[in-house]
């Protein structure tokens, strides 16, 4: 489809078309326009406060509601810093008073243990110690073991799994939760409705309208005027009310579901998964590299364990952790290394339990949109403003000159003889008209929709398995250009199998037939394989099928092992780990160090196959004999390797080597800095893992490519396996596709200068072997080339190219806490088509707004352009303020509901990403506006001014045939409205029906508007000032209405220039501006120049 045909089209001037160093956020901060913020990700606190100072805003409480809260937001700081200085001021007087102790040589008496329930010790003791870091108080509760008897619980297989242990845990100690504050109740969002300062004005006008009407017809006829206004603004108010209540409910429930982190737990011996809201006291957790420490403990054993404490006590350092220093605080995060936990505090007796409840959780974030509808409806605000005081002063001229036309509803003036309360209240009726014009023209629900489709949407796309973190990358995801995927879970299934194994040099097929190999290799590989593992084996007591449980490539090993007869717990029984080099994706490998009973060390590696062979000097043959590894092995290995990447298997190859145990460091701090000896090693196996491809992965990647979005692999895997799934998935569309430099190296993409990246940036497909670093270089390339990047990510050193990239997308099964805290969404199941539904949904959230915009400024115009028409020609309004209410209650509520919630369609990906900087309204919505908006403002004003010998009224009383004209052209306007709702819904589609009825929402609110006006024209003419219409007024009402339908299939078939009428417009300015001299040298004193 051609970029002309779609009001999604982008232009020169869009960010994304490049340009060199657009995506830069000191570009968007230089920007003069206050509500041009490209993107709210990183915006500065300066730029934020800004864009609400410059905005035209009526209610600012109800406006800004769903933005950030500066001044909340610096409290929240405060607080946390407070806590933060109190729980380090604790421990501070907690170690100088140890230090006096020691020093008058007197010892702290053990704590007296506080029997509670069936444990000997209390929940106080326990948050005392774990909050006071208190290691003395530690070991006269005898460690780990002694604390483990106290609390029923075994350091190696957890508490027992059973309901009511669990249930009794949580009575006696609390549950992992924290009181949080109450969302707002119903009866705020009513408050914070009638804040809005028209209404209260209107309210004002009401009561004054309600004492002078009783007062001079008395309370039986006096009451119609003030009351029926007065009813028309509490219907707004409750209206308004009840939409931003139910808002604010589907918020709070998607921000419990951001805190619900699913974690294992070891109970019973079984690790299970769990929700952090169940973690009980007693629990024995594992902790790996990215993982939130879920509550406060104790190290039970660990191996190069590092946490970042930096969210408890505000600095960035590293902490180590081992027995001497062995208390964990809930809330921080693991930096490096494994090991296991037993959990002493929960919920509130934790100091992030305290923290967290403490603060408000601000669920406010402007997005783009939002800043810039805050822009558009401040415009239409000022032209409805100065609209409205144009009819509030010609009206007051022609009634004071006594220029009143006869049908109008207060009597004309005369001097001298006019009372002076008809004539308050004449003014009080005219001021109330020029009110509700301003409710109508300044658009308070624009920015508002935007909210509304975004809380729509985040609801929806739960459903399809992705969780919005922040708001703005619901739409920012409309404007990816590029995506940048792992492979591994993202684009495969994540299901891994050992399916081809080389052991002793050959192919061992099938890969457990262990019948050729000697006994000793076998020992040595199960041992390798069960002590260099973050995973773990259950075997049920009673017998039955063993649970393997870790990542999928442990999970894969692990069988593998179980297969060639490995006993798990037995065999990690029978050597000890003496020190552990968790596996890094910089180095991809992992090793460990163990020590056995008769005190031989061996050190075992695993990790890349090229990389584990490479520092590899030996291997064992079937005689369990070590042989030197010569040229011709090593070039068959190599050439194994190669083929098994080619055919799409991640290779990972197992070594060891021994080392004599008086080598061994003694000291932890030995320990901790001992470098593992890592060259010189034995092969033991070299494993093909077959992971494969998503099936429905290659469609969504051509719906990418449909959509003008670029798929990129991004890999730690082989080159050549990286490859074979590329071209599998369809992002290599052939072999001759796949060479440099489409398909590259991470290391040699690492090595190019930056302008060699930018140039070689674009042409990227495959990038292999890569580190989270490459990834990050790749990210920041691309966005200096103009891209809007959206990146996948699992693991803790993805975090970084996560938040560098415009929308980041983390695993929610894989991914580490770490890497979902950096991240904007969560793809729930890990799998690439849920990206693309995301991206489906960013469009839908723009294309949403961009239907409402198209709607609300048509009944903007056309309400406007025939009230100010007729008070100038006429001295009267054929709408009057009841009316024009209902008619903003049509527009702005109703209305939004109805555009705002429609699902996305495939329509939305065959057209390019959404331009960041692209008019929000197109020159297709212009077109489509101002054909249904001159329309309407003809025909009714035709009807205003020559209504009465069309509908054969001339002979007809004065002003009962002006009520029945008025009522005509108020209940053609309604219905205009309504039909034109559903031309609004396909801005640049022939059929606006299609997919209508599915939208039971759509049809619920036009089907409510109907019956509504139906209501108000047979019912409720006293208070709207109409009377009831034949049912030839109705179908002339509807055949108004009707028109509009053909109108729009008429317009559609008119070309619009691809080239925004906003540049028209923006050239006309820039020639009307002072010669450049002069604005160079304005720009020389410090002043920003256009950009």
């Amino acid at each position: 489809m051609s970029g002309g045909a779609s009001p999604y089209r982008r232009h020169k001037n869009d960010v994304e078309f490049g340009g060199g160093g657009a995506g830069n956020q000191e570009d968007f901060e230089s920007v003069s326009d206050p509500f041009d913020i490209v993107s709210t990700k990183s915006a500065s606190v300066q730029s934020l406060r800004r864009w609400r100072q410059a905005a035209l805003v009526l209610n600012a409480s109800r406006r800004f509601r769903y933005t950030l809260d500066l001044k909340k937001e610096e409290e929240k700081k405060q607080i946390i810093a407070k806590i933060r200085t109190h729980a380090q001021v604790i421990r501070a007087a907690y170690l100088f008073q140890a230090a006096g102790a020691q020093s008058n040589g007197a010892e702290k008496a053990p704590p007296t243990p506080i029997p509670t329930g069936d444990y000997s010790i209390s929940p106080d003791q326990l948050a005392s110690m774990t909050r006071d870091h208190d290691f003395s108080a530690l070991q006269n509760y005898g460690g780990v073991n002694g604390l483990s008897e106290k609390l029923k619980t075994n350091p190696d297989k957890g508490i027992h799994d059973d309901e009511s242990n669990i249930l009794e845990r949580k009575n006696v100690f609390g549950s992992n939760t924290y009181p949080r504050k109450k969302g707002r109740s119903f009866w705020r969002f009513v408050l914070d409705a009638c804040r809005d300062t028209t209404l209260i004005i209107l309210m004002v006008a009401a009561a004054a309208s309600l004492a002078l009407g009783i007062k001079t017809e008395g309370i039986k006829e006096g009451w119609y005027d003030g009351g029926s206004i007065a009813m028309a603004v509490i219907i707004v108010i409750v209206v308004t009310a009840v939409s931003d209540y139910k808002q604010s409910l589907q918020f709070q429930n998607l921000n419990e579901e951001k805190q619900n982190i699913q974690l294992e737990v070891v109970r019973g011996g079984r690790r299970l998964e769990i929700s952090i809201f169940d973690i009980v006291v007693g629990d024995v957790i594992p902790l790996k590299i990215g993982d939130q420490v879920p509550a406060d403990g104790i190290l039970i054993s660990g191996h190069s364990l590092a946490i970042d404490e930096s969210s408890m006590t505000g600095e960035s350092k590293i902490v180590h952790k081992d027995q001497k220093s062995p208390f964990l605080m809930s809330g921080c995060k693991v930096a490096d290394g494994y090991g296991t936990m037993l959990v002493m505090s929960v919920g509130i007796n934790t100091e992030w339990g305290l923290l967290m409840a403490s603060i408000s959780e601000d669920n406010g974030e402007e997005t783009p949109l939002q800043v810039r509808l805050n822009g558009v409806a401040t415009f239409i605000g000022i032209v409805g403003l100065a609209v409205a005081i144009v009819v509030l002063v010609v009206l007051l001229i022609r009634y004071f000159t006594g220029n009143t036309s006869k049908s109008s509803d207060y009597p004309k003036f005369t001097a001298g003889k006019t009372s002076l309360s008809d004539a308050v209240d004449a003014a009080i009726k005219i001021f109330t008209i020029a009110v509700t014009i301003v409710v109508v023209a300044v658009p308070e629900g624009l920015p508002l929709a935007v909210t509304l489709t975004l809380a729509y949407s985040m609801r929806k796309m739960m459903a399809d398995k992705a969780l919005v973190r922040r708001l703005s990358a619901c739409e920012t995801m409309g404007s990816a250009t590029t995506i940048c995927s792992d492979k591994t879970g993202t684009l495969t299934l994540n299901l891994m199998t050992v399916s081809e194994a080389y052991i002793c040099g050959k192919k061992i097929d099938p890969p457990d037939n262990k019948s050729e190999l000697s006994s000793g290799l076998v020992n040595l590989l199960i041992e390798g394989i069960a002590q260099n593992t973050t995973g773990s084996v259950f075997l049920p007591e009673g017998g039955g099928k063993v649970e393997v449980s870790g990542s999928p490539t442990e999970k894969a090993i692990l069988q593998w092992g179980v297969n060639l007869g490995m006993k798990f717990d037995v065999v990690r029984s029978q050597s000890t780990i003496v020190h552990a080099f968790p596996f890094n994706s910089e180095k991809k490998r992992g090793g460990v160090a163990v020590k056995l009973s008769d005190s031989e060390v061996h050190i075992h590696w695993k990790g890349a196959a090229e990389i584990v062979l490479a520092a590899c000097t030996s291997y064992m043959d079937t005689n369990g004999t070590v042989v030197p590894l010569d040229n011709d092995k090593m070039e068959n290995l190599k050439k194994a390797i190669e083929t098994m990447a080619a055919g799409s298997l991640r290779c990972v190859a197992i070594a060891y080597r021994t080392m004599k145990g008086e080598n061994l460091p003694v000291t932890e701090e030995e320990v901790e800095y001992w470098q593992m000896p890592e060259d010189d090693l034995v092969l033991l196996a070299i494993v093909g893992l077959k992971d494969p491809c998503r099936p429905n992965v290659k469609d969504a990647v051509e719906l990418c490519k449909k959509a003008g979005v670029k798929v990129r692999m991004v890999t730690g895997d082989n080159l050549q396996t990286a490859r074979a799934i590329a071209l599998e998935c369809g992002i290599l569309e052939s072999n001759a596709e796949a060479k440099e430099p489409n398909l590259i190296e991470g290391k040699t993409f690492r090595g190019l200068s930056e302008d060699q990246r930018l140039e070689i940036a674009d042409k990227i497909s495959v990038m292999g072997r890569s580190s989270p670093n490459d990834k990050l270089l790749l990210v920041q390339a691309l966005r200096k080339n103009g891209h809007v990047v959206a990146v996948t990510g699992d693991g803790t050193n993805d975090a970084p190219a996560l938040h560098e990239a415009d929308i980041g997308l983390a695993m929610g099964i894989q991914g580490t806490e770490v890497a979902k805290e950096s991240s904007d969404i969560i793809i729930l199941d890990d799998n690439f088509a849920s990206v693309v539904k995301v991206v489906r949904w960013g469009r839908s959230v723009y294309a949403n707004i961009q239907k409402f915009i198209q709607f609300q400024l048509t009944v903007n115009v056309a309400a406007l352009v025939i009230n100010v028409v007729a008070a100038v020609s006429s001295g009267d309004v054929p709408l009057n303020a009841v009316q024009l209410l209902w008619v903003n209650l049509i527009m702005d509520t109703l209305g939004a509901l109805a555009l705002a919630t429609e699902p996305p369609t495939d329509h939305l990906m065959d057209r390019t990403p959404v331009g960041r900087r692209e008019p929000l309204i197109t020159n297709i919505m212009w077109r489509n506006l101002l054909i249904q908006a001159m329309y309407q403002v003809t025909v009714l004003l035709v009807l205003n001014f020559d209504g009465k010998r069309i509908l054969n009224l001339e002979h007809e009383d004065v002003k009962e045939a002006d009520k029945k004209k008025n009522t005509l052209i108020f209940n053609a306007f309604v219905f205009s409205q309504i039909f034109n709702e559903f031309n609004a819904r396909k801005p640049d589609e022939m059929n606006v029906f299609k997919g209508v009825t599915k939208n039971r929402l759509f049809m619920g609110i036009v089907g409510f508007t109907i019956g509504l006006q139906v209501i108000i024209i047979m019912f409720l003419g006293k208070f709207t000032t109409t009377v009831r219409l034949s049912w030839q007024y109705w179908l002339i009402s509807i055949i108004v209405g009707l028109v509009s339908w053909p109108l729009a299939v008429v317009g559609k078939l008119i070309p619009v220039s691809e080239r925004p009428f906003s540049e028209y417009f923006y050239n006309l300015y820039q020639s009307c501006k002072p010669s450049r001299l002069g604005r160079n040298r304005a720009s020389s004193r410090g002043n920003v120049d256009d950009t």
